[in-house]
């Protein structure tokens, strides 16, 4: 059964392919931009693409040859930021490449399933179950929800997974993430200004991989939202980075997000309510400790 991966060199895209891997049941096609940081390649069965989903075209060639069973679409311009200083490429990317993957899923009648986040919400009511009606905030949001939009009026049997903030071990060569950040900061005996205005539900990598893989073998249609079990601010996450490592919390000081003077505004208490995956999927995400202690290093 060929599967195919956007994001493939991306934290969550990493952690998926190789949950895929394991299960010996896939030929995996990976997508991703620029060399290749996959671990494994075509002897576990993953064959590596160099794509810029920007080009619709050669994209959509691309899925017509490889006639996919199953596309995950876990690629996206995912920095608030980044989106809300360059629109037009956060259409291009967030809408514009999803609309070519449908169009090439709908010849192949694959079944999609498409990445999304909490930030299609407007923070004024977490945490937030699949009912809740999105209001998202800034352009990331808003080019994500209209993705999702376009993923449920397809024709195709599809599921939409929406996650929030998720941690994992490093990725060769991909971007740092929160719990990193705050391990190389303490390490170095710096002092760094951390949130403590906004809720979240921080998402262990490998849960939300295995809740993926959850989706697939259910076939699951609809909306489902995965995430950890366990709420938090940013602040509050790192003093438990901290308590882990045993290093001083005094150098972490909790501030409001209006502090940094951040070109897009975030939505302040998210975080979601996944009794849904829990009944249907049979997801059981890990306690937040034990998540940071894999990915600290210290189990």
């Amino acid at each position: 059964m060929n599967i195919l991966v956007t994001g493939a060199n991306g934290l969550v895209g990493q952690h998926l392919i190789q949950k895929l891997v394991q299960e010996g049941k896939f030929s995996i096609h990976a997508l991703g931009k620029g060399p290749s940081r996959l671990p494994l390649g075509k002897s576990a069965g993953v064959h590596y693409h160099d794509v810029n989903l920007e080009n619709f075209k050669k994209t959509e060639r691309l899925l017509d040859k490889i006639a996919p069973h199953i596309i995950i679409h876990a690629a996206a311009l995912s920095l608030p930021n980044e989106c809300q200083a360059h629109p037009d490429r956060c259409w291009k990317v967030n809408v514009g490449a999803t609309r070519s993957l449908l169009k090439a899923a709908e010849r192949s009648k694959a079944y999609f399933i498409y990445l999304s986040t909490d930030f299609v919400f407007d923070g004024e009511a977490g945490p937030y179950d699949e009912n809740a009606e999105p209001n998202p905030v800034n352009l990331y949001g808003e080019s994500k929800l209209l993705a999702e939009e376009m993923v449920s009026l397809s024709s195709l049997h599809s599921c939409i997974i929406r996650t929030v903030l998720v941690y994992g071990k490093k990725v060769p060569g991909g971007r740092s993430n929160f719990v990193h950040w705050v391990q190389d900061k303490l390490n170095a005996g710096e002092k760094i200004k951390v949130v403590n205005d906004q809720v979240r539900t921080p998402t262990y990598a490998e849960d939300l991989a295995k809740g993926i893989l959850l989706a697939i073998v259910k076939h699951a249609t609809g909306i489902y939202h995965l995430s950890g079990k366990d709420t938090c601010t940013p602040y509050q996450l790192a003093c438990r980075i901290a308590d882990l490592l045993g290093k001083n919390k005094n150098l972490i000081e909790p501030v409001d997000a209006s502090v940094f003077k951040e070109p897009a505004k975030r939505p302040l208490k998210t975080g979601f309510i996944i009794d849904k995956a829990v009944r249907e999927l049979g997801y059981a995400p890990i306690d937040l400790n034990e998540g940071l202690k894999e990915v600290l290093g210290l189990n």
